[in-house]
């Protein structure tokens, strides 16, 4: 990825964004604004919509992973997505790839992500991991290229006044018989 003239910028990659539900979305809206080929992927294909063509299903991950110049990971946990970044999912990514995973830490198979940054052919930026907290000795740590921040995302100065805006939509929506957003539906 590194260009002539310095290191590689944002403008210009393919990235590849698994999970696009609302912060999937946001996600690629702020990456359209740095220029990138953004692709997506979804429990299932379907038409596009404002910001994407096409959302493609997760079956199609494998074929879609040798152009991602970097790999975004926004999904839940679940099942399905357990170890979805895998030795040979990461095999198949482009030479010095970098893997985002701001999901959950199992859905990346840490072991298979230790030997590909070992190894030098995938770069890594993870505020999760597995295990979570990870070991003080983990061989993350001190793998080359790899980027581990704290999940704290939502602890600025911008989450009181979203939550506190939030809030007084949804229970006035509630007072007013009208159906609310986000909600969790038990099994």
């Amino acid at each position: 990825m590194a260009a002539r003239g310095g290191p590689p910028s944002l403008a210009d990659r393919r990235v590849l964004v698994v999970g696009y539900g609302s912060v999937g979305r946001a996600i690629v809206r702020r990456l359209q604004a740095f220029e990138t080929d953004v692709t997506v992927v979804a429990s299932r294909a379907r038409e596009g919509d404002d910001l994407v063509e096409r959302v493609h299903g997760i079956d199609e991950l494998r074929a879609l992973a040798p152009r991602a110049e970097i790999l975004v990971l926004i999904v839940p946990l679940t099942d399905d997505t357990r170890g979805l970044v895998d030795a040979e999912l990461l095999a198949l990514l482009p030479e010095q790839a970098l893997v985002v995973n701001v999901a959950r830490g199992p859905v990346v198979d840490t072991d298979a992500l230790v030997e590909a940054c070992q190894a030098g052919r995938v770069r890594a930026a993870l505020d999760v991991t597995d295990p979570e907290p990870l070991p003080e000795d983990h061989p993350l740590w001190s793998a080359p290229g790899v980027l581990i921040s704290p999940h704290v995302g939502g602890a600025s100065t911008a989450f009181e006044p979203r939550a506190l805006d939030f809030l007084r939509e949804q229970l006035g929506a509630h007072a007013r018989g009208e159906g609310l957003t986000h909600v969790v539906h038990p099994r």
